[in-house]
């Protein structure tokens, strides 16, 4: 039995409309639900502290692939109706497009130029590849341009009104970003736009007049059914283009910006079917007469070369520009969320991007499809491109966030110094001979080997800053700076140091609502430090504890008093704030359950000084050093850390709530040169051992795993394990954590003079750090005898048992001493025995 033809512009039978609505809300939720699954695991993986899965979109991407094919793919092969196959296939390319696009993402985001640059290279040729697919068959569109026909060269050459119009629609939805986002490096920005044309190019591949030619077919106009269709199913491409463009993070953005432009795209096509009275046909895009003879053949089948491919190209480059260029995957992170960072700016630039693109496909459609309606002049379409480029320009300038934020590069030079042999006898006059000695042969070191390294930076215009504490340079520079460096005679290794792009506006400060304590909370009575206060009369006085963190509150009533004072006890290199601030509260809470007042500090009679090492919860290891640095050798400010450095007013304990993973650019033995300085100079850091529990070997972020730093891990008020507290051994086989402090539910001080509950090891470290304040209050000549201080601890410790706070057994780990060390610290044992 013969079938029947079909009209090539039909929808087909019901079956196949129904089949393909399906086909189309299959793909839109499995590609949503693949793209923000992937991005979820991926941000899981990095806040526990895990590898980063490599085969993660890999799986991903497949998985997304074959499960769209299952419904796309017969619809490609099936149906009669032309519109219906070349919905399928274009479906079934977008889908392949998404699969091997995503691949790209094995590329560690840290390498984001690279990233970058294969992007640009797999979209080019995957455009090439897509030109020769069989989208529309026989008879689709693609042969020559009968508008041709005497029309001269020059004016073929020049840009059709529908390319001027997709500019300036790609201009608006560029806007949000150059507004709230912010550009990273010169070659970052270079190769986002090259990845961005080359997106753009592909996806006018994939939308070109075989794609259109099937909507448009047919004697009689219909540019309402092309604009609804024909930009619905041009969304659902876009939507498959998007999710494969960026790396994890910047493509959910696209995900809601990119599909309403199909609308827009379908209303530009429909433009050129407005016939003109008594002189045959305007020419599509730029409102010249064809001969009538050739209007049939212009309304029935537009060539290629009418539109062209050029406004899906240029309004798809320059909408995926925006989340490519103006934003850092790596900062789109739950890691930020809480605050108005990074991930709630790109929320507002998407959803205004959202925004934009629903106007345009409603203006575009409304104003530019109508046959009726005369198409705008090339005149006006230039003015239009020249309006929205100015403003994005102005915004860029004044608004926006201008210049470049490229990541920098942290140099170790191979010679570190040699600290062998430094000593200085007991008490607090030892320690600041010792801190003298180590100061010097630090600065020493640094000088001699950093000498010819840092007159080539000069020479080069590179800025850079050097460190001491750590032989060490930061530098501003990409790949190509990271090579040179690299095959340096005196460099060790060259680390990317996370920089965290500039925001719009300032995040608030974090405050607090829980009610002031009473008396002494249950984390303070449960170690025994109200104990020490009362029976032995000892609240550290004549101890001063250094805090690095997002930064203290100096004027909550709780820690006011306590501060240190003179033009060396604050350092806050990210914002160089005057008096001691704290935006985020972090370190508010900290340093309050370290000296606070009140009842909430363990040692409310010591001093403190502060310096903020992370403003934003992500740092970087030069950031972690400005600090470091700081708490060695105090400097008014403005003040050169070489020069004039005051080793004698260094505080004598540093409490450190805080871990430098990968992310933020450290490798294991980043940061060890300067805890082992610290150590030289009879200073004691006391560090969180981390919040990825309840893994083994999950202490891994330095400084916590050194075994010259005292790293605590967090119990819950019945003194159980906390799940969250992270567990040893390290990598290297120590033993951590060494004490457990409460660490759950703690309340201290936050900003404003409030107060709130909070979990984490960070609760915890302060604790430590006041009970050694404690006991070097009530003996000062314990004051640098680092050994001593460290077995009064351990000997000391109340013995817990290794089932964590969610009732498990987790003693797997090598031995009960990877989970709690020596055990809970016990205030008043300690200072009894520290006492003598």
């Amino acid at each position: 039995m013969r079938a029947e033809p079909t009209t090539p512009g039909s929808t087909g039978s019901p079956w196949a409309i129904v089949a393909a609505v399906f086909a189309g809300c299959w793909t839109v939720m499995v590609t949503v639900l693949a793209q923000t699954g992937g991005w979820t695991v991926d941000q899981v993986v990095l806040i526990g502290g895990l590898d980063r899965l490599v085969p993660l979109w890999p799986v991903v991407c497949l998985l997304t692939v074959l499960l769209i094919a299952t419904a796309t793919l017969p619809l490609a092969l099936v149906p009669r109706s032309a519109v219906v196959r070349v919905t399928g296939r274009v479906w079934v390319a977008g889908a392949l497009v998404l699969g091997l696009l995503g691949l790209l993402r094995t590329i560690p985001p840290v390498h984001h130029e690279a990233y970058l640059a294969a992007l640009a290279l797999v979209a080019m040729l995957l455009a090439v590849v897509t030109t020769r697919l069989p989208f529309g068959g026989p008879g689709n569109g693609t042969g020559p341009d009968p508008t041709a026909v005497g029309r001269p060269a020059r004016l073929a050459a020049r840009p059709s009104v529908a390319a001027l119009l997709a500019v300036t629609a790609g201009l608006a939805l560029l806007l949000p970003w150059v507004w709230w986002g912010a550009l990273g490096g010169l070659l970052e920005t270079i190769l986002a736009g090259l990845a961005a044309a080359a997106v753009g190019v592909l996806a006018a591949t994939l939308l070109d007049a075989r794609f259109w030619g099937r909507f448009e077919a047919g004697e009689t106009p219909r540019p309402a059914r092309l604009v609804l269709l024909g930009g619905l199913v041009a969304g659902v491409v876009l939507l498959l283009v998007g999710a494969g463009t960026g790396h994890s993070g910047a493509q959910l953005p696209l995900l809601v910006t990119l599909p309403p432009a199909g609308f827009a795209l379908a209303a530009l096509r429909a433009m050129s079917c407005r016939p003109v009275a008594g002189r045959g046909v305007a020419h599509p895009g730029t409102g010249h007469d064809v001969p009538d003879q050739l209007a049939t053949a212009v309304v029935a089948r537009r060539p290629a070369g009418v539109t062209g491919r050029a406004p899906a190209a240029w309004l798809v480059g320059l909408g995926v520009f925006g989340p490519l260029a103006f934003t850092d995957p790596e900062e789109v992170s739950l890691l930020l969320v809480g605050t108005r960072d990074v991930p709630f700016w790109v929320a507002v630039a998407a959803g205004a991007g959202l925004a934009v693109a629903l106007v345009l496909a409603a203006g575009y459609g409304l104003l530019l499809a109508r046959c009726a309606a005369k198409p705008p002049s090339r005149a006006l379409a230039g003015a239009s491109v020249l309006t929205l480029l100015v403003t994005v320009g102005l915004v860029g300038a004044t608004a926006g966030q201008p210049g470049l934020h490229g990541e920098r590069l942290f140099v170790l030079l191979r010679e570190q110094a040699d600290l062998s042999g430094v000593s200085g006898g007991p008490g607090r006059a030892g320690r600041d001979a010792r801190a003298g000695e180590v100061y010097r042969r630090l600065v020493d070191t640094a000088d001699r080997t950093q000498a010819d390294l840092r007159r080539d930076l000069r020479r080069a215009h590179l800025p850079h800053t050097p460190y001491y504490l750590v032989n060490a340079i930061e530098v501003a520079g990409g790949p190509a700076v990271r090579a040179w460096l690299s095959r340096r005679p005196e460099v060790a290794r060259v680390l990317v140091s996370q920089r965290l792009r500039p925001l719009p506006a300032p995040a608030d400060t974090a405050t607090g609502s829980a009610p002031a304590p009473s008396g002494p909370p249950w984390h303070i009575t449960m170690i025994g430090a109200d104990r020490v206060w009362s029976e032995l009369g000892v609240t550290g006085a004549g101890v001063t504890v250094g805090s690095s963190d997002s930064g203290v509150d100096g004027r909550h009533p709780a820690l006011a008093p306590g501060f240190r004072g003179g033009d060396d006890s604050w350092f806050d290199p990210w914002n160089d704030t005057g008096p001691p601030t704290d935006r985020n509260g972090h370190g508010t809470h900290t340093m309050g359950s370290a000296v606070g007042r009140d009842g909430i500090g363990v040692a409310p009679g010591a001093q403190w000084v502060g310096c903020v090492n992370l403003d934003r919860n992500l740092g970087n290891p030069a950031g972690y050093l400005d600090c470091l640095q700081f708490m060695l050798a105090p400097f008014p400010p403005g003040g050169d850390p070489f020069r004039q450095g005051r080793p004698a007013r260094a505080p004598e304990i540093l409490t450190n709530s805080w871990g430098c993973p990968p992310i933020e650019g450290c490798d294991p033995r980043a940061l060890q040169p300067a805890t082992a300085a610290l150590e030289a100079a009879g200073i004691l850091v006391v560090a969180a051992a981390g919040n990825t529990g309840p893994f083994c070997r999950s202490v891994q972020d330095p400084p916590a795993p050194y075994a010259d730093v005292l790293t605590v891990g967090a119990v819950d008020d019945r003194r159980r394990v906390t799940a969250f507290s992270s567990r040893g051994p390290t990598v290297t086989g120590t033993t951590k954590p060494d004490l457990m402090a409460p660490g759950a539910e703690v309340i201290s001080a936050m900003p404003g003079g409030g107060y709130a509950v909070l979990d984490g090891t960070s609760m915890a470290t302060p604790q430590v750090a006041g009970v050694v304040a404690l006991m070097w209050s009530v003996n000062p000549e314990l004051v640098g005898d680092l050994d001593r201080t460290r077995r009064i601890l351990r000997e000391t410790a109340e013995p817990i048992g290794t089932s964590d706070s969610a009732g498990g057994q987790t003693d797997e780990c090598g031995g009960p001493a990877n989970l709690v060390g020596a055990g809970l610290v016990d205030a008043y044992a300690a200072v009894s025995a520290a006492r003598g």
